[in-house]
């Protein structure tokens, strides 16, 4: 038996008539030929057989190079068989060209498929002749059915095993039907590329902030993000189609199954009558996939109409579901209920609770249990009823803070010198701040009092007069102001001096209040700026009402007096000093 084997590298051709192919042995560099009658002689052989013959033995670099390039042609050929198959199912040659190049995975099993097949010798076209690895490929692709679906699946991000899964799906849907139908969902669900990082920062938060139990198509949901999670990038990448529509399409096939005309198309439009734009859209149907497959008559209208409790208006929706598409979910609709019945039993106001739902539907997805911790951290600081209103109203997403991290907010304040009571009003006045990163945010805001001349002594007198500093931008509001202000001609000490006196100096915008109350200060009143410096509130006067007005009482008394003098008094005092007779003239200019 042996003296009927021959060992054969695996570049080696030779013209032995039908010789039949066995499997390679495992870990052997070379086949195994079978001849049945005779063995070959030296001179029959392309090289010499003995391999320590150094001049006659291809080099392993010579071997590898062929085999690579063998390679090379090979899936070369069977992109272009797998081209075929597409075009006969009715594809585009351009479209079936890209579709090859996308499916290498699905191409190298046709590869692989049809090498394994040769090992046993199996292509024959009539009794002699080959056929050529291309036919091989082609019929190999044509034995197994699938029509080029499963290629055309992989071209959009599927892999291979998921292609396999869903192409069951979609037996009945033509391939020529099915791409111009992902055309679609694609552009319905990646209408936009702008700011791909917030979708993935609100996916991240409504995941962090859902207490409650979940239903299947929730459920559904949270298995779609953790897939583009476990990506390189994340949930940062949900909005690019490159990178998350195989895994959409994976996790909801059925999606490939719907009807453009009679569903896709009408639920488009449902959604932009609801105030949902075209742009927005992606944010509704990526955060909440299952939406898609819901009857609007049937299940998205019957859900939003329970938010009509709360006063939500056409417009007001459309902007919860964009905000928060989980709204028209089983489980939040729900726990809806739950959530005003918690509010009504704490005497919270009606009206602050649903501009708190309204503003921040997140809400929604809290179980009341957590929602009662931080209504008890609040209480503690005498924050209840009418004032809770207040804070939730103008800050609903503090109830979802952690109560260490309020606590941890509380503790900066206490620190900067105030105690609980005081804590207690700035929690209602600028509730705010306690939602917001003490490192990036607060501290922030103190090293530039500081830098702009206000010593450590004066800044609790300073927060406590205006405490929605620590939620002002310093580069676009602060900052501006003071440079302002510097340009005006008064120095660094000045400014300073007057932010001490009357902090809320820095919450006038320069174009509305600081521009025009300096001008008429100057040109009209002809004050020197230093009247502003011992008397900064001027700026927090109306000038239409209460500057213009008194100055031409003034000026028609021919009296100097200062800014003080001249404002701070109320109407029975200043009529007293400066008027004869009740009433305040107008402007003579106007007269």
């Amino acid at each position: 038996m042996f003296s009927k084997l021959l060992l054969i590298p695996r570049n080696f051709i030779t013209q032995s008539p039908t010789p039949t192919f066995l499997p390679p042995l495992p870990n052997f560099p070379f086949h195994l030929k079978f001849f049945s009658h005779k063995f070959l002689s030296i001179s029959q052989l392309s090289v010499p057989f003995y391999s320590h013959l150094p001049q006659a033995s291809p080099s392993r670099n010579q071997q590898q190079e062929g085999e690579d390039e063998d390679e090379v042609e090979e899936e070369a050929q069977a992109r272009a068989a797998v081209s075929g198959i597409l075009r006969e199912s009715g594809v585009s040659e351009e479209e079936s060209v890209e579709i090859a190049s996308k499916s290498p995975k699905y191409v190298k099993m046709l590869v692989d498929g049809v090498r394994d097949l040769e090992e046993w010798n199996s292509w024959r076209k009539g009794d002699e002749e080959d056929v050529s690895f291309e036919e091989r490929v082609y019929c190999l692709a044509r034995e197994k059915g699938d029509y080029g679906r499963l290629a055309f699946l992989e071209s959009i991000g599927l892999s291979l095993s998921s292609a396999l899964s869903v192409a069951r799906y979609l037996s009945s849907e033509s391939l020529p039907g099915l791409i111009e139908k992902v055309k679609f969902v694609k552009e319905m669900f990646f209408s936009s590329e702008e700011s791909e990082c917030f979708l993935g920062k609100n996916a991240r938060r409504m995941m962090m902030h859902l207490s409650i139990p979940i239903d299947e198509d929730l459920q559904q949901t949270l298995s779609f993000f953790e897939k583009i999670e476990a990506r390189r990038g994340g949930l940062d990448m949900l909005c690019s189609k490159d990178a998350s529509f195989g895994y959409l399409v994976e996790s909801f096939p059925r999606l490939l199954l719907l009807s453009v005309e009679s569903h896709l198309k009408p639920m488009m439009k449902f959604l932009e009558d609801v105030g949902v734009e075209r742009g927005s859209m992606r944010n509704v149907l990526l955060l909440y996939p299952p939406i898609i497959f819901y009857e609007i008559e049937k299940d998205i209208k019957p859900r939003l109409r329970a938010f009509k409790k709360i006063g939500a208006a056409e417009k007001d929706l459309g902007r919860m579901l964009v905000k928060y598409p989980w709204i028209i979910s089983t489980s939040i609709q729900e726990n809806y209920e739950n959530i005003l019945s918690f509010f009504d039993g704490e005497k919270v106001p009606k009206s602050s609770v649903d501009s708190a739902i309204k503003s921040w539907p997140h809400l929604l997805g809290c179980s009341t249990l957590k929602l009662k911790v931080m209504v008890e951290q609040f209480g503690e600081f005498d924050v209840r009823n009418k004032k809770l209103g207040k804070v939730i109203a103008t800050s609903p997403q503090l109830l979802l803070r952690k109560p260490n991290e309020f606590l941890e907010v509380v503790s900066f304040l206490e620190e900067l010198g105030f105690d609980r009571e005081t804590v207690g009003r700035i929690l209602c006045r600028c509730p705010e701040i306690f939602a917001a990163n003490i490192e990036k945010t607060l501290k922030k805001k103190l090293e530039f009092l500081c830098s702009i001349g206000i010593s450590d002594d004066h800044l609790p007198r300073v927060i406590r007069k205006y405490p929605e500093i620590f939620v002002s931008d310093i580069n676009r509001t602060l900052l501006p102001r003071t440079k302002y202000l510097r340009r005006t001609g008064l120095s660094k000490r000045d400014i300073a001096f007057m932010i001490r006196r009357f902090s809320p100096l820095l919450g006038y915008s320069v174009e509305e209040v600081l521009r025009p109350k300096l001008v008429f200060l100057v040109q009209t009143m002809e004050k020197p700026l230093k009247e502003v410096v011992e008397y900064p509130r001027y700026f927090s006067y109306s000038l239409e009402k209460k500057i213009k007005p008194r100055f031409w009482v003034i000026k028609g008394r021919n009296v100097d007096c200062s800014l003080k003098d001249m404002l701070a008094k109320n109407d029975e005092e200043f009529a007293s000093d400066f008027m004869d007779v009740q009433g305040m003239p107008t402007d003579p200019s106007h007269s």
